[in-house]
Order: C-alpha cells, then structure tokens, then sequence
C-alpha cells in the first residue's frame, strides 16, 4: 500500500512538473510573439512616414536622414533579436526614428502628428527651452527648442558622458563628431560643459536646482519602465553616444570661463 501512495505521490508531482513548463513554455512564447509584434508595427509606422515624407530645408533633410539611419538599425535589430528584450531594443530604436520623423514634421510647419511612448534613452533629459549660443575654441555653438537654418540638427533628448543632453535643435550634431578618439572627445566635452554647465546658472543654483530650472520639465520613467510594459528592461540602451566613454569634467576652462557667462544671462528658469 506505501508503495503504491508513492507511486501515485511521484506521478502526481511529475505531472505538475510538466504542466508547469508547458505553461512556462507558452508564458515565454506569447512573451516574445507580443515583444515581436510591438517592434514590428513601430518600425512598419517609421517605414511608413518616411515614404511619405519629403522636404528641401535642412533641418528637413537632417531630421529626415537620422530617422532613416535609424529605420535601417532598426530592421537589422529585427532581423537578429531573438529575445523579447532584443525586441525590445529594436523597438526603442524605431521609436528613436519616429521621434526625428516629428521633428522633421514640425521643420516642415506642419502637425506633427501623435505623442510617442515616452524614449527609455531620454529619460530624465528634458528639453531645452530658450535659444541658447556659446563659443567655443574660436567656433560658436548654438541650441535651442525650434529648429532653424543655423539649428538644422535634432536631438531626442539623451545621455553622453554621462551628461543629461536635452532634446532640442542644434548648430551642429557635435554629439557625433565627439564620438571619435583624441581631440573629437575633449572638444565635445568643451561643448557640453559650455551649453549645459551648471556652472553658468545663476549664483546660488546647486546642480540639480541649475539643471531642472534650466530645462524643461525631464520626466523620470525608471520606477515604471518608462510607462511601456516594453521599456522596463532597456537600462542599458543608451542612445547615440551615451555611455560609450568615461565621464570627465573640464568646466573651467579658460576658452569659457564665467566671465563670459554672466549669472544673469542664464537664469534658473531659463536656459
């Protein structure tokens, strides 16, 4: 009699075992098919815009031309992803390329269409809210939140070395040219000191105060996976050039020290 109570115990708790990795098993499958689905149909929407979609000014063309580097990123990250957080990535990187694609609207003069899923690669960035210019070695360097023929270059808002760098139009996409070795690094950190600095806030602005006064509002996404059951997992997607580099800091250098950045001219609420 024991030994039939174990038989029928062992059975028992073997078919348990195999329903719980067939449920496992079809868990992790719909996991994935939804994963694939969710970057499938953004990058089928980035395809889409960028078909229909033609302008001759150069803030156009720029805009135009980045989410056109990132729709074919985004079709090799399909093509390899074999995970739902590959997909995931994949999926990042389409949004990144519709992000341009309403910039590239907005240059046009025209709506730029609906809110995106907010950019795990943005988080806590904001966006700039003034016209701002600095000089740098000898080279001007201009930013701010419309674009224009001397701001023909769009940025999603990101991370580089280790500094928060808010969306908005720019003079130059020194964000990538700083990512060659040598003097490309030490010049676009120069830069990045010079356009968003605290040092340059008002007196008596702490960093954080000086950073979150001087942007627009950043929002903070990391304790709910950037509002999108997809985005949880992309920590490490840091977006063009984020975190590939160390972080220094040369503020102080006497190419822009303070004097040429009065306190007053930077005020808290606006950068």
């Amino acid at each position: 009699m024991r030994a039939v109570l174990c038989l029928v115990l062992v059975l028992m708790l073997g078919g348990a075992l195999v329903f719980w990795r067939s449920g496992s098993r079809s868990r992790q499958a719909t996991e994935l098919a939804d994963a694939r689905a969710e970057a499938q149909r953004w990058y089928e929407r980035l395809g889409g815009q960028l078909m229909n979609l033609h302008g001759d000014a150069p803030a156009v063309r720029q805009a135009l031309a980045d989410a056109g580097e990132r729709y074919n990123a985004a079709g090799s990250q399909l093509e390899q992803a074999r995970t739902p957080h590959q997909f995931a990535l994949a999926r990042e990187t389409a949004l990144e390329g519709l992000a341009y694609i309403r910039a590239a609207r907005t240059a046009m003069g025209i709506d730029p269409g609906p809110e995106l899923p907010p950019l795990a690669a943005a988080r806590g960035a904001g966006a700039l809210t003034k016209e701002r210019e600095v000089n740098v070695q000898g080279q001007t360097y201009r930013a701010g939140p419309r674009p224009g023929n001397q701001t023909p270059y769009y940025y999603p808002g990101g991370t580089w070395q280790g500094r928060r760098v808010p969306a908005g139009w720019y003079s130059t996409p020194w964000w990538k040219t700083a990512l060659g070795a040598g003097a490309g690094v030490i010049g676009g950190m120069l830069i990045a000191d010079a356009l968003f600095s605290p040092a340059f806030a008002d007196p008596g602005h702490g960093y954080e105060a000086g950073y979150q006064d001087g942007f627009g509002d950043g929002q903070d996404y990391g304790d709910q996976g950037g509002g999108d059951q997809f985005t949880g997992d992309q920590g490490d997607y840091s977006g063009a050039g984020g975190g590939d580099y160390g972080g220094g800091d040369y503020g102080g250098f006497g190419d822009f020290g303070g004097g040429d950045f009065g306190g007053g001219d930077f005020g808290g609420g606006d950068w």
